[in-house]
């Protein structure tokens, strides 16, 4: 059920996935959704849950190569480039795992029942991405990582509304070139 809602987020928005939707999409009558969900507000926050977890795994499979690599070596900035990719829409799947997140933590400012799992996105996200910086600025003190932290996030989801908007102009690439450019001026 979990794909179903995805796909009709990435094709139709947030508002269409309702539980008759759903079950229209994964092709199973609404009293087998209703079985596992009581209404809408609980499959979509079970949903945003599974896509920030998926996220959050993907990200802690590979912080190990960041910690792994001797800092300020080029394996270490290409191991923070890759780990940095896994927030990009760089493949179908992951643009229909973008583009659900990008619509949840949105809804999340008007719909109280999303508002925990958006805190719990922004937190876990924001460590793994609060330990790149710190590995790429051990000697920087704590207030200059935190904002550095936050700066990187910020021109991440604007990396990533970007390439889920303009996929022709903003691809991999352009992504790699633009994270790149970043990293050189962090602590700057």
């Amino acid at each position: 059920m979990v794909e179903a809602v995805l796909r009709i987020i990435a094709v139709d928005g947030l508002e269409r996935a309702s539980l008759r939707e759903v079950a229209d999409e994964a092709g199973l009558a609404v009293g087998s959704v209703r079985h596992y969900f009581a209404g809408s507000e609980e499959l979509l926050a079970f949903t945003f849950g599974e896509v920030v977890d998926r996220i959050v795994s993907r990200l802690q499979r590979l912080l190990p190569a960041v910690d792994g690599a001797l800092p300020g070596s080029p394996e270490h900035r290409r191991a923070v480039l890759t780990l940095l990719g896994g927030l990009l829409p760089l493949d179908q799947d992951s643009a229909v795992e973008a583009c659900a997140w990008l619509a949840f933590k949105n809804a999340a400012r008007i719909r109280p029942f999303l508002a925990a799992v958006a805190d719990r996105s922004h937190r876990e996200v924001a460590a793994v991405v609060g330990s790149a910086v710190a590995s790429l600025l051990p000697d920087e003190p704590q207030e200059i990582l935190v904002v550095e932290a936050e700066r990187l996030l910020a021109t991440l989801d604007g990396l990533c509304m970007h390439a889920l908007l303009q996929p022709g102009w903003m691809t991999a690439q352009m992504c790699g070139d633009v994270l790149e450019r970043h990293l050189d001026g962090l602590g700057r």
